[in-house]
């Protein structure tokens, strides 16, 4: 199988502690350029997959984190302004932002792969049938231990140390 694509959750997967960080403020993981450079490699298409409910609070602007995501080499990116709980289409864990750039993008996500440190990231690849890649980077380890309850039915494919560990299980899985 091709892998069209890899959804990358923000916060606790490329980089901080799960925790929001401005976008100003905001450092990815030391080996972050290195996961994104061997993905570009084998020109697999990179979007951005992240909550950021504090665009509607007014503490960060939208386009600042699109900014980021350029300046980071994403293909794109797919970010939900929504407050918490807005029951809007595109929070996490539903797949909205999956089922847009599946629309713009002409993808299927049955051959894409999502990677996060959330069990919410876990849910939405599910229910579209991505490949899931759980890190045990910023929520990581407690998503598995404490927080497992909230998304038992869900099992990820794999589940990576950090983003390198998990770039690297793609690649030597489907190439």
């Amino acid at each position: 199988m091709k892998i069209e694509a890899v959804f990358l959750d923000r916060d606790g997967t490329i980089g901080g502690d799960g925790h929001f960080i401005h976008p100003n403020e905001f450092k990815p993981y030391e080996n972050f350029f290195s996961a994104i450079k061997r993905l570009k490699e084998r020109e697999i298409k990179i979007f951005a997959f992240t909550n950021q409910h504090r665009i509607s609070r007014g503490e960060v602007k939208l386009e600042e984190f699109r900014k980021e995501f350029e300046n980071y080499g994403f293909t794109s990116s797919y970010i939900c302004p929504h407050e918490m709980n807005s029951n809007c289409e595109c929070q996490k864990p539903k797949p909205g932002m999956l089922l847009q750039a599946a629309k713009d993008y002409d993808l299927r996500l049955s051959s894409c792969i999502v990677i996060g440190d959330v069990g919410t990231d876990m849910i939405a690849a599910n229910s579209v049938g991505a490949i899931k890649i759980l890190v045990k980077t910023g929520w990581g380890n407690e998503s598995l231990d404490q927080y497992r309850y909230l998304w038992k039915e869900v099992e990820p494919d794999y589940m990576a140390e950090d983003i390198l560990d998990a770039i690297n299980w793609l690649i030597n899985k489907y190439y």
